[in-house]
């Protein structure tokens, strides 16, 4: 008889015999004594089974009684001791008189025997049928099958039914145990809870540890070899076999435990697999990963989401999915994706930009004491973007974010003591802050320096000192470093004087970065012939670059090579039309040529410039 065929005339019999209202009592018959046996086949027939058997012959009453006895003393030896292990075949219990020591199957090891009798008798009741060779198991998480890429705690792109609870298997996360087999993974929760073998329900094939308990065998080996390393005892790239065993199996059990759902080992193989180092660096493996924690609420996983988003490693790049993972990870409080989010509105970059929105999510990142969140915030307040415009809150935002060693932060708390904005100025501090900066490798930082040491404010006046932190500014790229570092070279101050390297690094400032004022140089450079052959032509052209980006003297002087024909052709009007600009922002000399071309000008036509004009 079945499983089902006992629990189907199980629920047959008592409904015969339930108490109809009133005092009416079902009388005792033989009925109740079926049911009695109907009950402890049931029991049987589910110990058989569990163990992949069956009974070969029906038993008579007194076999049923006897094995509904010894059942319900298992069950209460169960309860006492849940790790206590019984004969599979005539169940005694392990260790007590009737069976002192239990042997395995030689074959599958998978049941347990009293004595040689019990064996032959479980044998020939059809454990043949059932014995599977040890070699021919499913193998244990300790080796487990390559991971399917479907097969996690995603929403299941698999065909069928959970074999648990008879739902698609698309309505839910799933997972897919070694021997392939899909499941939902909350049912694998639910049955794992029940104490009952640990099998696949369809194949029968051991089921491998829980996901919390291989994720925790995974960070106790991890944290062994952490250790080592941190201890200065080994590297990451170069670990004794020992260590190296021991971090293989904890990557190991964390995918097996990833592979059932769990979202820290899912992050943990995300994160390695992002950056490298101990597992080999691969984008699309990381955003694969990250993804199924991420969509189980992983704050840390979709804070990194968005980072694979932003700069489009592993997926396709989207400045919207950035900022929706971002918004997901800084709702749960992630410090990081509140700055990160703040930045993308401040740009309008994959939001309606809004500086109330990026100044209210700095705050936030800000107050957890993130110091790029901090150097932020200070910024807003020292522009008044989103926030009301204050010196003293952008000096106190600044200074909490200097302490913790921003860069950024300490470079412009030093302009503010500098310009004595928000706080009392001081040289000193100045020097101090954009000293700590400097030391950072901040070019602005270091720039300014120089500017301190070159004109002696808050220290000793020293053109070497000067020529020092240009030249490291400048090899980050600042623009105003290669400029200094042609003023000196001009001058000769800390180094020696040399118009050609002077003109080397004025080109270096005005061709690359676009520098005004070298620019402006180069054109007098070229125009003198100070370190370069004279070309009025050449001198035009630079001149041109820093006139058009608003400089008055530049704009003075094009003027003057358009009045006298020298590198271009001649043009009162041309003379007129930049002196014009020149005249406009203020320029005494340029209002000075303008009435001389009125008086004295050629090709202007009548009208243009009238009596009054300067």
């Amino acid at each position: 008889m079945s499983r089902e065929q006992c629990k189907k005339s199980l629920l047959v019999t008592f409904a015969t015999f339930l108490p109809h209202p009133g005092p009416q009592v079902a009388p005792k018959t033989n009925a109740v004594l079926s049911a009695k046996k109907i009950l402890a086949e049931s029991v049987v027939c589910d110990l058989y089974e569990i163990r992949g058997n069956f009974f070969p012959e029906p038993r008579s009453d007194s076999d049923y009684e006897s094995a509904a006895a010894m059942n319900e003393k298992k069950d209460m030896k169960d309860k006492k001791d849940p790790s206590a292990k019984f004969c599979d075949n005539c169940s005694a219990l392990g260790g007590s008189a009737n069976a002192p020591k239990l042997s395995a199957c030689s074959r599958c090891a998978l049941v347990l025997y009293c004595s040689r009798a019990c064996q032959r008798a479980h044998w020939k009741g059809n454990h043949r049928k059932y014995c599977v060779p040890k070699a021919d198991q499913v193998p244990q998480h300790q080796n487990p099958a390559p991971p399917c890429k479907d097969s996690a705690s995603t929403v299941a792109t698999a065909e069928g039914e959970c074999s648990i609870c008879l739902e698609s298997l698309t309505d839910a996360s799933v997972t897919t145990l070694q021997c392939s087999h899909t499941l939902h993974v909350t049912c694998m929760a639910e049955l794992r809870k029940f104490k009952v073998k640990q099998v696949c329900p369809l194949c029968r094939a051991p089921l491998p540890p829980g996901p919390e308990k291989l994720f925790e065998e995974g960070i106790r080996r991890y944290m062994v070899v952490h250790r080592l390393v941190q201890r200065g005892e080994a590297t990451w790239s170069v670990l004794p076999a020992r260590a190296q065993r021991d971090l293989d199996e904890a990557f190991i059990e964390w995918r097996a435990a990833a592979e059932q759902g769990h979202a820290d080992a899912q992050y943990n193989l995300g994160s390695f697999s992002l950056t490298g180092g101990i597992l080999a660096q691969d984008n699309k493996e990381a955003a694969r990963w990250l993804t199924k924690a991420a969509d189980q609420g992983h704050a840390e996983a979709q804070h990194y989401l968005g980072l694979l988003f932003k700069s489009g490693r592993g997926v396709t790049q989207s400045d919207k999915e950035a900022a929706r993972w971002y918004k997901k990870a800084a709702d749960q409080g992630v410090a990081e994706a509140q700055n990160n989010l703040g930045g993308l509105f401040l740009e309008g970059i994959g939001v309606v930009q809004s500086y109330k929105e990026a100044a209210k999510l700095f705050k936030k990142a800000a107050d957890q004491g993130h110091a790029e969140a901090q150097y932020s915030l200070g910024t807003r307040f020292l522009h008044g973007e989103g926030v009301a415009q204050s010196y003293v809150e952008a000096v106190r935002w600044y200074s909490r974010g200097a302490e913790q060693g921003n860069a950024d932060a300490q470079c412009n708390l030093g302009i503010m003591f500098k310009n004595g904005w928000g706080v009392k100025q001081s040289d000193e501090e100045a020097y101090r802050w954009w000293k700590k900066a400097a030391d950072q490798g901040d070019a602005d930082g270091q720039n300014n320096l120089g500017n301190l040491f070159q004109e002696g404010s808050g220290v000793e006046q020293c053109y070497k000192e000067a020529a020092f932190w240009y030249k490291k500014a400048a090899s980050q790229g600042n623009t105003k470093a290669h400029y200094n570092m042609g003023l000196l070279f001009s001058r000769g101050d800390g180094v020696p004087q040399s118009y050609s390297e002077a003109a080397r690094w004025f080109r270096a400032a005005a061709e690359r970065l676009g520098h005004v004022d070298a620019q402006r140089n180069l054109g007098i450079f070229y125009k003198n012939g100070l370190g370069l052959p004279y070309n009025y032509k050449e001198a035009a052209v630079w001149y041109r670059k820093a006139a058009q980006q608003g400089d008055t003297k530049a704009q003075l002087d094009l003027g003057l090579l358009y009045k006298n024909s020298c590198g271009v052709e001649q043009s009162d009007m041309e003379a007129y039309r930049w002196w014009k600009k020149a005249a406009d922002q203020g320029d005494a000399d340029a209002k000075r040529y303008i009435r001389h071309l009125r008086i004295h000008g050629r090709g202007i036509i009548e009208g243009t410039i009238s009596m009054t004009d300067w």
